[in-house]
């Protein structure tokens, strides 16, 4: 059926850059090149990112959008010169609902965070006096949905953003520059100005290693319930009727699976505090994750690659948006580092128990080794700082355009 004729006016040209960083990719925008309706948050800023991406699509394709219908390429960041003393860049991510109207402002994105520092030079918004002529760049990052500092090792050649590399990423299909990420503090996430978690006094939420979460359709399940990196609910796989060596089909095609997973999200969601009705979880899917942990066995990666036990410390796969992702988000990768590194955890248990400061984890598209620092004191665990490398590249850029009347 054809639409009423109207006047027909100029789409809007928004300056943007396309990029990879770990196993994501978004569109990336310098606050200063939005339209002034959506230079702050509120609506207008959401609806403009939402028609970016191709969100929101019944068809759950994209296709007249940017976005890959994917929750790893369903992704916006806005960044911007710091405002914060000790920062260079002001980075603010959102999560685009493919099928429903909303954008999650409600956490981080950790490969992004990768692109994040990179993009950070390329923009202008470091010093060129801290930018070394071949080396490394330290990018120092607030990240504005969490409240959080993360530190971004960028390397540098000629001045530039160096990206080619020899680093291999699993779940990356081709080698690329590394990247060191810095965590700082990552536990404890606050209010952010993205609308993010309120404050907590602890990474572990209810103050338990462990906590038995009454789940509809399960019952009484254990779970360790965790705020470092993003806030992540942690099952047995075993517990649940999985070994934690699935990849995405026996997950994603499995309406069961994926609903019990949901009900396990939600029931965390509730005891962490994140929501107060099952209702609002519809509309906050970025937050909390809902990961299964199992202990090392052997499995084909989604690329045919062969992870054997002997090379991981545990098997975990991860829930982001409703599916199970296709490698491991890495924020979610900072709760297993630090959920790892604290004896009697579900995380640490699956790894073997003991302490360690580093862990090494299966995941459907291979491996990947995160460490984390933490310390107790009067009965409180903290992580001082979690590890992890990855890489980031420029797909593209230009402008993207929109219909001039979504603002």
């Amino acid at each position: 059926m054809a639409h009423p004729t109207r006047p027909h006016a100029a789409q809007l040209r928004i300056p943007a850059t396309y990029m990879r960083g770990g196993t994501s990719k978004g569109v990336f925008f310098r606050l200063e090149d939005l339209p002034r309706a959506a230079q702050a948050p509120g609506p207008a800023r959401d609806r403009l990112l939402q028609r970016v991406i191709g969100s929101p699509d019944p068809y759950g394709k994209q296709t007249d959008g940017m976005g890959g219908a994917t929750s790893s390429t369903s992704k916006c960041v806005i960044l911007a010169p710091s405002t914060r003393p000790g920062h260079d860049v002001d980075y603010l991510y959102g999560q685009v609902a493919i099928e429903d109207d909303f954008v999650d402002w409600s956490g981080n994105c950790g490969n992004l965070s990768t692109a994040a520092g990179a993009f950070a030079i390329h923009a202008g918004y470091v010093d060129p006096a801290r930018v070394p002529a071949d080396g490394v760049c330290t990018v120092r990052i607030w990240q504005a949905n969490i409240g959080k500092t993360i530190l971004a090792h960028v390397p540098v050649a000629g001045g530039q953003v160096q990206e080619d590399g020899g680093f291999e990423l699993d779940g990356v299909t081709f080698p690329a520059a590394e990247i060191v990420l810095e965590f700082l503090d990552p536990a404890d996430e606050s209010e952010g100005e993205g609308g993010g978690a309120p404050a907590r006094n602890s990474m572990f939420p209810t103050g338990h290693l462990v906590d038995t979460l009454e789940v509809p359709g399960i019952g009484a399940l254990e779970a360790t319930l965790i705020t470092a990196g993003i806030p992540t609910v942690f099952v047995d796989a075993g517990a649940v009727g999985f070994d934690g060596t699935e990849l995405q089909p026996a997950i994603n095609g499995d309406p069961a699976a994926l609903a019990k997973l949901e009900a396990i999200r939600i029931a965390g969601a509730l005891r962490m505090g994140l929501i107060r009705t099952p209702q609002e979880a519809a509309t906050r899917q970025h937050t909390p994750k809902v990961a299964f942990v199992a202990p090392p066995r052997d499995y084909l990666a989604s690329s045919g690659k062969r992870i054997a036990a002997g090379d991981i410390d545990l098997n975990v796969r991860a829930m982001s948006m409703g599916k199970l992702h296709h490698a491991m988000m890495g924020t979610a990768s900072v709760a297993i580092a630090t959920a790892a590194a604290v004896p009697g955890t579900l995380v640490n248990r699956a790894a073997g128990g003991g302490a360690r400061e580093a862990v090494r984890f299966g995941h459907p598209s291979g491996t990947l080794r995160v460490g984390a620092s933490v310390a107790q004191a009067d009965g409180q665990w903290s992580v001082t700082r979690a590890v992890m490398s990855r890489s980031a590249r420029i797909l593209m850029e230009g402008w993207v355009r929109v219909p001039a009347d979504i603002l």
